[in-house]
């Protein structure tokens, strides 16, 4: 495969960077998911859930587009939601074809414990995010390419 023009080995430093960066985020938060007791994309769904827009209903169909799972996927995962406490469908009162899934007390709970761990992380990594976001943007217009 040929190299792109104008591609530099600081640029793909910085993609390198950038992107180990963000394996370790996700690598803390699988751990800190673990370590609640519930598996990474149970945590993810109910962060999904809970950080709907304007704190809409989630249906499980968007709750697989928030998460970029198939349908099943997640109807599958709102079963083991539900399996486990931590969620509950309801029939939408406006459309009763409509299935929505909303976080229980116990949800709730876990996911404040979680969030606020998640967001120190987060403050404690900012600072590097912001060194490879700046750098990626640096070389990119160099090379005459912007976002």
């Amino acid at each position: 495969m040929k190299k792109p023009k104008g591609l530099r080995q600081q640029d793909y430093e910085a993609l390198s960077d950038l992107r180990y960066a963000l394996r370790q985020f996700m690598d803390f938060s699988a751990s800190a998911a673990q370590s609640e007791g519930v598996p990474a994309q149970q945590h993810q769904a109910l962060l999904a859930i809970k950080g709907n827009k304007d704190g809409e209903p989630m249906t499980v169909g968007m709750l697989a587009e928030r998460l970029i799972i198939a349908p099943h996927t997640a109807t599958e995962l709102v079963g083991r939601l539900i399996d486990g406490n931590l969620a509950e469908r309801r029939t939408d009162p406006d459309d009763r074809r409509r299935q929505t899934v909303h976080l229980t007390k116990k949800a709730e709970e876990l996911l404040v414990r979680l969030s606020e761990v998640h967001l120190a992380e987060i403050r404690e990594m900012a600072p590097k995010l912001i060194v490879l976001l700046a750098e990626l943007e640096k070389t990119g217009s160099k090379t005459g390419r912007t976002s």
